[in-house]
């Protein structure tokens, strides 16, 4: 009978962790950003014009096109790796983010997105990837 409820006890605990590991790491069941307030009120200091537009879809075919996709909605061969739901760039949620959040999000990362800020060194390349993303 003991033995019974030991090995009962080990099942269930197991249950529980794996149902535990199951909610924590579904698509959507991720932490919101906590995105420093001095980001939150950034502007991007470079125009979006078409040599800016241009630059920054060139970055984001060397660095973020294999976990973002093609059209920026998650698709790319990297990102069926991910334990995250990589969130696309024309939803609503994205579209409504200030451009210092999503300079944040893009080049300080967090998790399974990496800091950038060693990748993009030139301040005016980074903005205009974030130009080049707003296109989605």
């Amino acid at each position: 009978m003991k033995k019974l409820f030991k090995n009962s006890s080990i099942i269930i605990s197991a249950m529980v962790i794996m149902s535990f590991m199951l909610f924590a790491f579904t698509p959507g069941n991720q932490k919101p950003w906590n995105v420093p307030a001095k980001y939150k009120s950034m502007k991007s200091p470079v125009k979006s014009d078409p040599t800016s537009i241009n630059t920054g879809k060139a970055l984001y075919a060397k660095q973020c096109k294999s976990c973002h996709g093609g059209k920026g909605i998650g698709d790319g061969p990297k990102a069926a790796s991910l334990k995250t739901k990589i969130m696309p760039f024309a939803s609503k949620d994205f579209k409504a983010q200030t451009a210092g959040e999503k300079y944040y999000e893009s080049f300080v990362g967090r998790d399974e997105m990496p800091n950038f800020e060693k990748k993009i060194l030139d301040e005016s390349d980074r903005w205009s990837l974030i130009n080049y993303i707003d296109t989605f």
